[in-house]
């Protein structure tokens, strides 16, 4: 017999960081399963082809720029959404600053500024605002893209990898707090992926030949393999599932 239980038929979501990579196999398997996506990212450019590629492919789409590491955007994101749908039902942060690669005693103010108001501050603000709108529904579920990197501290990706631990911690604070409020907080971690934003890693190969012979599947990711853990969190699939941050790594972390 045939489930439903992925079926996100008249569900809201709001997926930042959507205009590529992971955020864009995000955006688009949510709505094959019956969402309406709001996707977000800085350059509304970006946005615009995503939502028409869904809305071409027979989905539920629409535009929005977003720089999550901007409280204006952020403000602004949410007085469109509130003004436009009834409710949300999902939020995905996925947006993440581009990873300053060097030593960690190399690391300046400005890499260390733009990493934690993207990967933080944003993470942070985005889902307060995403729960105070869920909280006056009774549910939602918020999902937080951090990285295999929480764990292990990724070579020459020190601030990076220090504001992942970070959002695995405020993913749990955020499941604990909400819970009762019928909103659920999870998070992916994302082992070693191809998108544009991995670029320096498989640009050097010593890193990518070393990352590669870690990894016991013997390969990277695609970003499409890391949207099916997304749908499985958003979905009442995972209905008793708080809290929790999921690897997704080939195997690399065992």
């Amino acid at each position: 017999m045939a489930t439903n239980l992925f079926d996100l038929s008249g569900k809201i979501a709001l997926v930042s960081g959507a205009s590529r990579g992971i955020g864009e196999s995000i955006a688009k398997l949510l709505a094959q399963q019956g969402a309406h996506v709001i996707v977000s990212s800085r350059k509304i450019d970006d946005c615009g082809r995503v939502a028409s590629e869904i809305v071409a492919a027979g989905g539920s789409a629409e535009a929005q720029a977003c720089h999550v590491g901007n409280m204006e955007d952020i403000t602004a994101t949410f007085e469109h959404i509130r003004a436009t749908h009834p409710r949300l039902d999902i939020c995905i942060n996925n947006a993440a600053a581009n990873p300053y690669f060097g030593h960690i005693l190399d690391t300046d103010l400005g890499a260390f500024n733009k990493t934690v108001e993207v990967n933080i501050r944003g993470y942070f603000f985005m889902s307060i605002e995403a729960g105070k709108l869920m909280r006056e529904n009774g549910s939602g579920v918020i999902v937080n893209t951090a990285s295999v990197n929480a764990l292990q501290p990724g070579p020459m990706q020190g601030i990076y990898s220090i504001t992942k631990a970070a959002v695995v911690s405020m993913t749990k604070a955020f499941a604990k707090e909400c819970a009762p409020l019928g909103i659920r907080c999870n998070a992916l971690l994302p082992g070693l992926t191809k998108t544009k934003f991995a670029g320096a890693l498989f640009a050097t190969g010593e890193f990518y030949d070393e990352a590669i012979k870690a990894i016991p599947l013997g390969r990277h990711a695609e970003p499409d393999e890391m949207a099916g853990t997304v749908l499985y969190l958003v979905s009442d699939a995972s209905s008793y599932t708080t809290g929790e941050c999921i690897v997704v790594d080939g195997g690399m972390t065992i």
